[in-house]
């Protein structure tokens, strides 16, 4: 049986920039194997599969994928699936909500000539874990100094990250991932994922971004809007007011994205995170998929 998809490049206003994704708009009768291999065949960073919403109120179920596994929330997906389903008249442009693993998340698109934006949110406040790695250890996970290393901490929003904060942009283009050090500090941790950064966590500041997430089968990763909403919420709590500040990431690897990050707080709890951007159309096609990868009836 054949099935639809878009491809469109996500926190990216012009194509072949920001973080791939595909997109089947309409995934019913598929098995979570055949999405698995689906995401795989495809080899970006994430796919994802819409559904009939449980809820009607709701515009969609969306099931989200890296060549690895299956995740409960990753903002490019979220963000690049709702301008996804406006751009092939599925959702008019507005608010709706797309049912995630996380729940119900509310996005608002916008269209605006040929360019379509969404911004995503959530209205809870991060995860953070119980300890962290040492600067040390982080230092040999990236292949760095420990003198480069200015700050560890951990946050989630539904996929956790280990942040790292260095001490320049240029410490961030040296960063490379050490495999032994990853598996010995990060691989069985709280948070695996790494995301090394530089820059200002402030209200109108700016960071600039890698993330690396080898457990997740993503080598390196041009956009994360999921780690962009966990980062946000950490510094709402630590800063103890809103913010907003955008983050470069994708630069070294030739897709150069931009994210716009948002935390609302009140009595000191982040009760807002918010992570849009815009989405450019690529391509649709259609994919075969073998029978016996059918959901039966």
């Amino acid at each position: 049986m054949r099935y639809d998809y878009m491809i469109v490049d996500v926190f990216s206003d012009v194509a072949f920039g920001g973080n791939q994704l595909a997109v089947l708009t309409d995934a019913r009768g598929l098995t979570t194997e055949a999405m698995q291999l689906i995401t795989r065949e495809f080899n970006f960073a994430e796919s994802t599969f819409v559904l009939p919403p449980d809820d009607p109120a709701h515009a969609a179920k969306v099931r989200i994928f890296t060549p690895a596994r299956e995740l409960p929330f990753a903002g490019h997906p979220t963000v690049g699936t709702a301008c996804a389903l406006v751009m092939a008249g599925a959702q008019p442009a507005g608010e709706f909500v797309l049912e995630e693993g996380v729940g119900p998340v509310p996005v608002t698109t916008r269209k605006d000539g040929e360019l379509y934006t969404a911004r995503l949110r959530l209205d809870r406040g991060p995860e953070r874990p119980e300890s962290v790695a040492s600067a040390e250890d982080m230092a040999a996970v990236l292949s760095l100094p420990a003198s480069e290393i200015r700050d560890v901490f951990g946050s989630g929003m539904g996929v956790n990250f280990a942040f790292v904060e260095v001490a320049s942009s240029e410490a961030v283009d040296r960063s490379a991932l050490d495999h032994a050090a990853w598996r010995r500090v990060l691989a069985d941790s709280w948070g695996s994922q790494v995301y090394v950064f530089a820059g200002e966590l402030r209200k109108g500041g700016e960071i600039y971004a890698r993330m690396f997430a080898p457990g997740f089968g993503i080598a390196e990763d041009a956009a994360t809007g999921a780690a962009a909403a966990a980062i946000a919420g950490a510094a709402g709590l630590r800063h103890g007011r809103d913010l907003a500040f955008d983050i470069r990431q994708g630069v070294k690897m030739g897709r150069p994205s931009l994210i716009r990050a948002s935390a609302r707080v009140e009595d000191g709890k982040v009760v807002e995170i918010g992570v849009g951007g815009a989405t450019a159309f690529v391509a649709t096609g259609q994919i075969e998929v073998p029978d016996q990868l059918l959901a039966r009836g």
